[in-house]
């Protein structure tokens, strides 16, 4: 599957813009805050409805503009289908695909899948259990809809329990809601659990080899599954935590509060790794990550990268692009030293300046 084109209105810093899209390598350059990230962006949102960045809507729409337009062409075995995202800053967003409106996000996912790679991504180790799970969810949204179904329903749920916590202390009738809304969390959260289980189960039989050859075989790298409750506990340890939800006023027990586990030669990483090591496992993660799409959905996907190379070293710089010489990617960077220096083949060379967009002539880069 590739993104073969997409137009841009009123996004972020771009008024107008229209872009074709080499099925290689397609590398966009050019100094800081010019509007590269952006367009990496729009691409993420249009095959997932989210910004890579957690933005809102009315974020990514231009200033003193009221609607944003992202338009996407995408060509998956053989068959090319439009996909429509409508931002609108006092509205939910409008999606059509192939110009038929769709009423639920997750219709759009299965389409195209995306890998989304930044700087970010390599704190996800060492930062908090957030953005771990929100690493989990989106791979998972992308992969499979009975999750983001059970996801979506989770998340109304566990909100509207964590209301009626804060409201029962004046409304004890309401008591037996409370009730109602333990018996679908745990029917929800339970296959939660279950699914992202055996996602990490398999993404770690994936990271396992691809770390190896990364460190040289000097590192052995186990991922886990850090769950706060079972599906088998979840009820019972949710009906023993009432009373301490009830003087917290949220909800202690769930999967919101699942974590994953990072072991480098039987060492957690999270805690005791070096900067290396992190970046290392970072790298695994998502080289991991593109991996499970192949199995998954027996076909490549679109793979972003968000001026990750100069954050790596020479070693994983030349591992990285090696290893991507048979997927689509779109590269931001400052410059193309990284390219020439591994004299590294680039199909296709886009400047951006100032939220204008220049194409040059596809080339090989060479000293």
């Amino acid at each position: 599957m590739i993104i073969k084109s997409m137009s841009l209105q009123n996004f972020r810093n771009y008024e107008n813009l229209s872009l074709e899209f080499d099925e290689n390598t397609n590398i966009f350059y050019g100094d800081n805050a010019q509007g590269k990230t952006n367009i990496l962006e729009a691409a993420y949102v249009s095959g997932t409805t989210k910004s890579h960045r957690g933005s809102k809507d009315r974020e990514m729409i231009a200033f003193e503009k009221e609607e944003a337009h992202i338009r996407t062409l995408i060509e998956k075995q053989g068959i090319i289908h439009k996909i429509d995202i409508h931002l609108r800053k006092n509205k939910t967003k409008g999606i059509a695909i192939d110009g038929i409106p769709i009423k639920k996000a997750g219709e759009l996912f299965g389409i195209i899948y995306f890998v989304f790679f930044s700087p970010e991504d390599l704190g996800i180790i060492k930062n908090g259990p957030s953005e771990r799970r929100r690493f989990i969810d989106m791979e998972l949204c992308q992969l499979d809809k009975v999750y983001f179904h059970h996801l979506s329903n989770y998340n109304k749920i566990l909100l509207q329990r964590n209301r009626l916590l804060k409201d029962l202390s004046y409304r004890p009738e309401d008591q037996g809601v409370l009730d109602v809304l333990d018996l679908q969390l745990v029917k929800y959260g339970s296959q939660i659990i279950r699914i992202r289980r055996d996602f990490v189960e398999e993404l770690d039989g994936l990271m396992v080899r691809i770390h190896e050859k990364l460190s040289g075989g000097r590192e052995e790298m186990k991922l886990g599954y850090e769950y706060n409750v079972s599906e088998e506990d979840f009820q019972d340890q949710l009906f023993r935590g009432r009373e301490r939800d009830l003087r917290q006023k949220t909800t202690g027990t769930g999967p919101h509060r699942d974590d994953i586990s990072f072991l480098v030669n039987g060492i957690d990483i999270r805690k005791f790794g070096s900067q290396g090591q992190q970046r290392t496992s970072a790298l695994s993660l998502k080289l991991s990550e593109i991996e499970l799409v192949k199995k998954r959905v027996h076909d490549t996907p679109v793979l972003l990268l968000d001026d990750v190379l100069s954050e790596l070293d020479g070693s994983r710089q030349n591992y990285l692009l090696n290893y991507i010489h048979d997927i689509q990617t779109l590269i931001t960077c400052t410059g193309l030293d990284e390219f020439i220096n591994n004299r590294f083949s680039v199909d296709r060379v886009c400047r951006v300046s100032g939220g204008k967009v220049t194409v040059e002539n596809g080339q090989e880069a060479d000293k």
